[in-house]
């Protein structure tokens, strides 16, 4: 029985992933794309001044390539623990399991994908609006401009486009 762990990674966990990794490998989600679909209102922003991080947002058509991770073996329970106190820290994301497409095969991989009936779903904000955000929330983690040119750096550090997030990153640097 295989018992390996992967988990998709498409913002944060790509430079930030907080567990033990036995492999990487780019990866494709069909069928989901990145956005900055959700109000943060603790790690990139607050109540008052709510922040946008990325979330996989369903769209039939579309795709996320990240990175899947294989954790280490011995610390499956300890990661899935961890992932579960930093991502549903407010019920916005579901934990699902997707499959996901590597150069190596596909995998089945745990992912935190937004519920678009939650209170924090924001789908569908123009590119601007999203950058006026981004570029003055504040929250626990700190300045949600950081989050947005540490997660476009890594990407392409890894040879992976995504034009809205690096429209987003240029348009941010001007703004703030």
């Amino acid at each position: 029985m295989d018992t390996q762990l992967w988990v998709f990674g498409y913002g944060s966990l790509i430079w930030d992933p907080g567990f033990p990794v036995a492999e990487r490998r780019i990866a494709r989600a069909r069928g989901w794309h990145r956005s900055f679909c959700m109000r943060s209102i603790h790690h990139r922003g607050t109540v008052d001044d709510p922040g946008l991080v990325l979330a996989l947002d369903r769209a039939e058509a579309a795709f996320c390539d990240g990175v899947a991770f294989r954790v280490a073996p011995g610390a499956e329970a300890a990661t899935v623990a961890g992932l579960r106190e930093r991502e549903l820290i407010s019920s916005a994301y579901l934990e699902t399991v997707l499959p996901v497409e590597t150069d190596a095969g596909p995998v089945e991989a745990l992912a935190y994908v937004i519920d678009p009936d939650h209170v924090q779903y924001c789908g569908g904000l123009a590119l601007e609006e999203q950058a006026g955000i981004i570029a003055r929330a504040v929250g626990g983690r700190g300045p949600n401009r950081e989050y947005l040119w540490a997660t476009t750096a890594h990407l392409a550090e890894l040879g992976i486009v995504d034009a809205d997030l690096a429209w987003l990153a240029e348009r941010v640097r001007k703004l703030a």
